[in-house]
């Protein structure tokens, strides 16, 4: 069991790398190949279950978490500080304390009902302390914050991302053209969003099949 949790994560890093750091195409084949290059070593002198060193987990962890961070924030006016909760609850999200974070974001909107980047900050952080699972809790967080901004696209953009990590492509495919659908034209994340959704599209798109000439 521990092997599949070793290529899972192997798999979500590539799908953060793509879709969160925006990856070039030409860069997926140095990093395809970089992960496997260190499955393989893992698995010549790797303990599985061992746990990785502490300080270089660490490390790996907050840089993942600011990332949760600033991609969230590319859905909001980043000129308009966010509430106090908001800016608390991100400290921790940092850290990798997502429990700690979900507690001040619950702070957010029990204090701002219609704050809509609350509700989504939320949704973002029970999924992560559920370890990528779509707990009933996230879901009614980020429904949420769409019904607060129908234009917004962060709710679908990061419950897409929940689907995707639980193998539901098609449902990710669907929330994130719906996304783009309802943007705003000048929308600063529409066109970053519509990037991400073709490069899923080439990923998932078969190789076409040449058939001989008779």
């Amino acid at each position: 069991m521990s092997w599949i949790a070793v290529v899972a994560l192997a798999v979500g890093a590539f799908l953060v790398a793509a879709f969160v750091l925006r990856v070039n195409r030409a860069g997926w084949t140095v990093l395809g190949a970089t992960l496997l290059f260190g499955l393989t070593g893992y698995a010549l002198q790797g303990s599985p279950d061992q746990p990785a060193s502490p300080g270089e987990a660490q490390e790996q962890n907050d840089v993942d978490s600011e990332l949760l961070v600033e991609a969230r924030r590319e859905f909001f006016d980043t000129t308009q500080f966010p509430s106090r909760w908001i800016v608390t609850g991100d400290s921790y999200v940092r850290r990798g304390d997502f429990e700690a974070a979900s507690g001040f974001y619950r702070n957010a909107v029990e204090e701002a009902p219609k704050d809509r980047e609350a509700w989504l900050a939320l949704g973002i952080a029970l999924v992560e302390h559920a370890d990528g699972r779509l707990t009933p809790a996230a879901l009614e967080a980020f429904e949420r914050a769409q019904l607060l901004d129908q234009a917004n696209g962060g709710p679908r953009y990061f419950l897409g991302l929940a689907w995707l990590r639980s193998g539901e492509i098609e449902r990710t495919r669907e929330l994130w053209r719906e996304a783009i659908e309802s943007a705003p034209v000048d929308a600063p994340w529409r066109e970053s969003l519509s990037q991400r959704l073709a490069r899923l599209d080439e990923i998932l798109r078969p190789q076409a099949v040449e058939t001989p000439e008779n």
